[in-house]
């Protein structure tokens, strides 16, 4: 009986328990970086719509087809619109973010005393449901003023936090084409556009779809059942 060497036994070891994996992987992180993506949110910057401690799910696929691990397109159906919640690459470091998009590329976007104008046009507000504050904590909500903001039809929660220093007074600016410009929801405590300027159609990953799973954070990760498989579209507004 012939007893494999040590070389042999590598190699057994390599095409039944190794190579499987590896290919079983590179399928896995190709999937993850073309077509569908999840996002953990460490931040307040989106509240309220965004609580901290939400694994949102993001569609790849929204707008275009991407070489798997990088941010070129091989194909494109569709763009963001305004009132899409989307995720991209910084222009100014690169860190992967999430945002709203306010400005789509030729808008006009002002901002004046935390009221957005767009296009001349200043956005519409009306009182945010209080179910929908109420999930923040207590503290939170004491040093915050919450709204519903109509985006073109689009509504969605926003909140001001007047204490923090904070840039309410913006613009106007012309958002080139091929560019997008993105708020958070959090207007007071976010950094975007207004910091890092307009965000290139290329270094947007895909749009933010739901909420999969949420844990608060701040007490021992306690799941939000509430808050598990719910349409971003619906988390902020009822």
């Amino acid at each position: 009986m012939k007893v494999p060497t040590v070389r042999g036994r590598t190699r057994q070891w390599w095409r039944r328990e190794i190579r499987p994996l590896l290919v079983l992987a590179i399928i896995l992180f190709s999937i993850r970086s073309s077509l569908a993506d999840w996002n953990d949110v460490p931040s307040g910057l989106m509240e309220p719509t965004i609580l901290v401690g939400d694994r949102i799910f993001v569609d790849k696929l929204a707008y275009d087809l991407k070489v798997p691990f990088t941010i070129w397109h091989l194909a494109e159906w569709s763009n963001p619109q305004r009132g899409d919640i989307v995720v991209f690459y910084s222009p100014k470091d690169g860190t992967r973010l999430v945002k709203r998009v306010v400005g789509l590329p030729g808008d006009r976007v002002e901002l004046r005393n935390d009221q957005l104008i767009i296009n001349g046009t200043p956005v519409r507000y009306s009182p945010l449901a209080a179910d929908i504050s109420a999930q923040l904590p207590v503290t939170e909500r004491q040093h915050s003023l919450f709204a519903t903001e109509d985006l073109s039809g689009h509504l969605h929660a926003v909140m001001a936090i007047p204490s923090l220093p904070a840039k309410r007074d913006f613009g106007p600016v012309r958002v080139p084409e091929g560019c997008y410009f993105m708020m958070g929801d959090n207007r007071d405590n976010s950094f975007d556009s207004r910091y890092f300027g307009f965000v290139p159609r290329q270094r947007i990953v895909g749009k933010a779809t739901a909420v999969a799973l949420s844990f608060d954070r701040k007490h021992y990760w306690d799941p939000r059942w509430q808050r598990f498989f719910r349409p971003l579209d619906t988390v902020g507004t009822r």
